[in-house]
């Protein structure tokens, strides 16, 4: 029987008739409600005609989360007074609940891009809410994109709503066409916001574990555990301070655990709520209280696609986790970072949804405005090889012509192709290959896609599938940093864990056998070795060879390390599945791994084999050698006695580039000629060169050639004259050459007959002479027409005075250092006006004599 009063309630259902409005007339909507208003549960009610209104039409629900699935489905079904399954039915990785006469059926959004794949008509549906859409999950805005393409292309006829738990929904309605926005208003309850930063300041979050190719990669706690005790004691603070229940945001599985240990003893019972729960620790949570006070410790799950009933207290960490890919490591993580602003607003809005509430922010209020608005699209930062593989099955292989709130960065998107390329999912044009569909199909990112599949064609679909499940969610930690030991542990293990984990054996090893891929035997080959050759198959890049001591170099050249007293510290090869490399580190921590041989190693990472010529510059000298390398790894060296002259010269131009331009013989002719010719070109620019470090070492053909080419080793680099080098880079052909001692000589003739160097090498050319040289000199020397800087100096050669004006200074300053000098230097002249006497470089005696 429908619960009709509870169904009432529901403060969207005001905006229900303008929606159905929108669908009929235009066919998309942007649907805005905040959180509690029943947009995930009224709706599709409304939408598919379940609730006494409209025709009955079939309509899917896209979740980003299989919790948040599994309970707008449970709850949708109680309001019409049935179990799941019945007209209202969920579909996650795993696990199916429908029946003939489902009608309105939740799904993850990953399931519905595997539906869409199978059939883009999506047959038989009416509808698609894509619930969430502010969150801006990668799956999320893909599932809209592909949506837009069939209503443009095959399916008008479908009705497309993104529903959104804020009111920023300008974006998402230009992308749909200029969609109309509707607004529900909720219903919601004063929050007391109290600031409660740490009592002494903490590290701020930062890194993350790292595995590449992993759909839920673990992000490793390095939140500061001082911080983590004071979430603890705030939550302790709330409980004394206010009633109802409580709900405590933290950014991860470990941080919760964590903080629950530190909860031991509060007069409540304690619960943890995250995508890894148990179905019936989640059940509970979300099923109210049963008279017992309650704390919930939850990730962000809790912020918008849950309701948790009775909560009245918010206490929030102020950090959340986030995908980070960097592509040039080959290393992916959820990293642990400050939440938005936006997400601040949600969680304190979790406390005010029944009653009046309080949130404890555990940050100082200054650095709130100083928070990111918004959290950032996953699109923006998140490993793309899955998406790059679902867009080439698509059809679509660079995604040029999806319709996206953000284009994919061009950097991430060609990283992602390389992976596909290697594992056989696109060809050299990047479209789709057969195996590549199949790859898709798996529910899995291609890494453990291409694992699957080479590794049970080697070892059996049963033991490739185990491999593949502890890789696509990591074991705890307590499990250990041995894959061989975590697998066994879960083999044998009764926790939820190993019920996860056997339920995704069941999935994958069936799809492999049901798709008839030619799975081996495995015979012969014991559960470490095909360990190893899953894990290597997975991330061929970070197949590593030990250096001793713990320490090891992965194929990818990024240094890893074991922590002290792990198993594997003696392993001579290791297939590293999870690794983090802290910020500043030169290394990184190896976090779960499987020993491996080298013949493994080799068949498991093969494109990766390089075997040639290497020349180069390696501490200062020039190396020339045979290499056999897996990737950074060197298998095999062996000098070489005849390299090839052009790989010697490139090794050279190395080490000028790497040790500079003093490699090579300067003199202070040299010198000088530079700086004449730099001072040429920054003047009066071509024809006369650009002779700055980097220009010169853009070019060394040139100017260093034929000497260059003739080097064979860094003494050679030292006999080559710069000058000489340097003459050929002269404007000859011009003839302008000619001209260089007449537009910025090397010496000026002042009026005394010394002939003085004029330095180059400051923003104006400077000339140092003894101020009775000048004597009778009205204006200032010039070169190139630009005046010259008179340093003028004292009989004894030390600065007396600076002046680009000669004239001006023998009116105005000439006084004053005359008064200064004449008695310091009474044997030289210093006549009352220097425009009247001869130049000289001689005292008074010595001219008289003369």
């Amino acid at each position: 029987m429908i619960r009709t009063e509870a169904l009432d309630r529901l403060p969207v259902r005001t905006a229900v008739p303008a929606l159905r409005h929108a669908l009929d007339d235009r066919g998309v909507a942007v649907l805005c409600a905040p959180p509690g208003t029943g947009k995930t549960t009224l709706v599709p009610l409304a939408l598919a005609g379940l609730t006494g209104e409209g025709p009955v039409r079939r309509v899917l629900v896209a979740e980003p989360r299989r919790i948040a699935a599994r309970a707008a489905a449970r709850r949708m079904a109680w309001l019409l007074g049935e179990r799941p399954g019945e007209r209202v039915g969920f579909t996650v990785r795993g696990e199916r609940v429908v029946g003939r006469g489902t009608v309105v059926e939740v799904v993850t959004t990953g399931v519905l891009l595997q539906r869409l794949q199978r059939d883009q008509e999506l047959s038989g549906v009416d509808a698609v809410i894509i619930d969430e859409c502010h969150e801006r999950h990668l799956d999320a805005d893909t599932v809209a994109a592909f949506l837009l393409d069939v209503r443009e292309t095959i399916r008008p006829d479908l009705r497309l709503v993104a529903a959104s738990a804020t009111t920023d929904a300008e974006g998402w309605a230009r992308l749909l066409g200029d969609a109309p926005v509707i607004e529900a208003e909720g219903v919601s309850y004063p929050v007391e916001v109290l600031w409660a930063p740490p009592p002494r300041p903490v590290k701020p979050p930062h890194g993350g574990g790292a595995s590449p190719g992993r759909a839920q990669p673990r992000a490793w706690g390095r939140v500061d555990p001082a911080l983590l005790t004071h979430v603890a004691a705030t939550v302790r603070r709330a409980l004394a301070e206010r009633e109802g229940d409580v709900l405590c945001f933290l950014p991860g599985v470990g941080e919760i655990g964590r903080v629950a240990g530190q909860l031991a003893g509060v007069d409540a019972e304690v619960l943890q709520v995250h995508g890894r729960a148990p179905a019936a620790v989640q059940d509970a949570v979300l099923a109210g209280s049963s008279g017992v006070r309650r704390v919930v410790l939850a990730t962000s799950v809790a912020e918008s696609s849950l309701t948790v009933p009775g909560v009245r207290v918010v206490v929030d960490s102020g950090l959340a986790r986030e995908p980070r890919t960097d592509h040039a490591r080959g290393l992916s993580a959820l990293t642990t970072v400050r939440a938005s602003q936006a997400a601040g607003r949600q969680r304190a809005g979790r406390a005010g949804r029944e009653a009046p509430g309080t949130v404890y922010r555990c940050w100082d209020q200054a650095e709130d405005g100083r928070l990111a608005r918004f959290p950032a699209p996953e699109i923006k930062v998140a490993d793309l090889a899955a998406f790059a593989l679902q867009a080439a099955c698509w059809g679509d292989p660079d995604a040029s012509s999806l319709a996206l709130l953000d284009p994919p960065p061009a950097g991430a998107m060609g990283a992602a192709r390389e992976v596909l390329g290697a594992i056989g999912a696109v060809d050299g044009g990047g479209r789709v290959t057969g195996r590549g569909v199949r790859m898709s199909r798996l529910g899995l990112h291609p890494r453990l896609a291409r694992a699957l599949l080479d590794g049970a064609r080697e070892a059996g679909a049963r033991r490739a599938a185990e491999v593949v499940a502890l890789l696509s969610e990591e074991p705890p930690r307590e499990y250990g940093d041995d894959l061989a030991a975590a697998l066994r542990t879960a083999r044998r293990g009764q926790d939820g864990y190993a019920g996860r984990w056997k339920q995704e054996v069941r999935r994958l090893s069936g799809q492999v056998e049901g798709a008839g891929s030619g799975s081996g035997s495995g015979e012969g080959r014991s559960d470490d070795a095909v360990i190893g050759l899953v894990a290597a198959l997975a991330f061929p890049e970070r197949v590593a060879r030990a250096r001793g001591d713990g320490a090891f170099l992965m194929a990818s050249g990024t240094g890893a390390e074991l922590r002290e007293g792990s198993p594997l510290r003696r392993s001579p090869w290791l297939a590293v599945a999870v690794a983090d490399r802290p910020a500043h580190a030169a290394s990184a921590r190896v976090r779960l791994a499987a020993v491996l041989d080298e013949d493994t190693a080799l068949a498991a990472a093969g494109h990766l084999r390089v075997r040639g010529e290497e020349v180069r510059w390696v501490d200062g000298e020039v190396v020339a050698r045979s290499v056999d390398r897996l990737g950074a790894v060197e298998l095999a060296v062996r000098p070489l006695k005849q390299p090839d002259p052009e790989l010697v010269r490139g090794a050279l131009v190395e080490g000028l580039r790497l040790e500079g331009l003093g490699l090579l013989r300067w003199s202070r002719e040299t010198e000088q000629l530079r700086s004449r010719l730099a001072f040429l070109h920054r003047v009066l620019g071509a024809p006369w060169p650009d002779v700055s470090d980097g220009a010169l070492l853009a070019a060394p053909d040139a100017w260093l050639e034929p000497e260059l080419s003739r080097a064979r080793r860094r003494s050679d680099l030292g006999r080559i004259d710069a000058g000489q080098a340097l003459r050929r880079l002269l404007p000859w052909v011009t003839g302008e050459a000619a001209r260089l001692d007449e537009l910025a000589p090397e010496r000026i003739e002042v009026p005394s007959g010394s002939r003085i160097r004029v330095e180059y090498d400051g923003e104006q050319p400077v000339l140092a002479v003894k101020l009775q040289e000048l004597f009778g000199l009205a204006e200032t020397p010039r070169v190139a027409g630009v005046p010259v800087l008179v340093h003028l100096l004292s009989p004894a050669g030390r600065p007396a005075a600076v002046t680009a004006d000669l004239a001006s200074f023998w009116r105005e300053g000439y006084r004053a250092v005359r008064a200064e000098l004449r008695g310091r230097y009474p044997k030289h002249p210093w006549p009352e006006d220097p425009a009247t006497v001869p130049a000289t470089r001689y005292t008074t005696a010595r001219l008289k004599r003369s």
